[in-house]
């Protein structure tokens, strides 16, 4: 009799710890801004295999997630500069935005941008300065956080590519070292926005920069460039692991909003 009384208590808590966990299960809205590495340029399949793709499928198996809905606004060749608004760029954003935020749960924006930024030549814009890079995305920031009051916005680290990339647009090792000085632009801004506007803008992933530095030959695509065989857009390999960087920001981001 005690045995079995005992063993109803038990099956009736892990009921209660059952439905606790359900009640507190996030819905979660994303729109991922960015370049062609989040398109999933090159990919066979970027709707399945590009990192927003990606992300949002880890995210949904993870504790505690209840629905992840998402939108893929990267943009191949684009630089913060195509992203300003009043832009066709950004008003296609705010569509995508507009339409998530319809749908119950926290609306996210994952923010990679700053490859294209960091070229010598070639895209709109570049090469854009640290100081421009640093205002061109709080102008953006700004706009989503006045149009979206109850949104969160993450901004990822832009990753690694080799110092010869040069295609359509010249990259090389000055780049990359344009590249690099964002990362503190980056902090500033999250600095910035602690004291402004309190729990809306964070730092995302700052790790697969140095993962695709050393994976570099198993996990980005050998490209012809004018400098010889380069790399810089994820694989299906590269663009699961990038995925999964960003799920992890997002998740703690998520479990830790109201």
């Amino acid at each position: 009799m005690m045995t079995s009384r005992r063993s109803v208590i038990l099956g009736g808590l892990m009921l209660l710890s059952s439905l606790d966990l359900y009640a507190q299960s996030k819905e979660i809205n994303i729109v991922y801004i960015g370049d062609s590495i989040t398109q999933g340029v090159q990919l066979a399949d970027p709707v399945t295999q590009a990192p927003p793709a990606t992300a949002s499928m880890n995210l949904q198996h993870r504790e505690g997630i209840a629905t992840v809905n998402f939108s893929n606004q990267g943009r191949s060749g684009f630089t913060t500069v195509d992203f300003l608004p009043p832009g066709e760029t950004f008003k296609h954003v705010e569509v995508a935005a507009s339409e998530l935020a319809q749908k119950p749960g926290l609306l996210i924006f994952s923010i990679m941008l700053g490859t294209n930024d960091s070229a010598i030549t070639g895209p709109n814009g570049a090469p854009v300065s640290p100081e421009n890079y640093f205002g061109n995305l709080k102008s953006i920031i700004d706009k989503l956080l006045n149009d979206y009051p109850e949104s969160k916005i993450l901004l990822h680290y832009p990753t690694w590519y080799s110092p010869n990339t040069y295609n359509g647009a010249q990259y090389l090792q000055q780049g990359l070292d344009r590249l690099q000085s964002y990362f503190p632009q980056l902090r500033k801004l999250v600095k910035y926005y602690a004291a402004a506007n309190p729990g809306k803008v964070f730092i995302g992933d700052k790790k697969a920069f140095g993962y695709f530095k050393k994976n570099a030959l198993t996990d980005l695509i050998p490209e012809n460039g004018h400098r010889g065989t380069f790399h810089l857009h994820p694989n299906v390999k590269g663009a699961a692991a990038l995925g999964s960087y960003w799920a992890n920001a997002i998740y703690k981001l998520a479990m830790a909003s109201k």
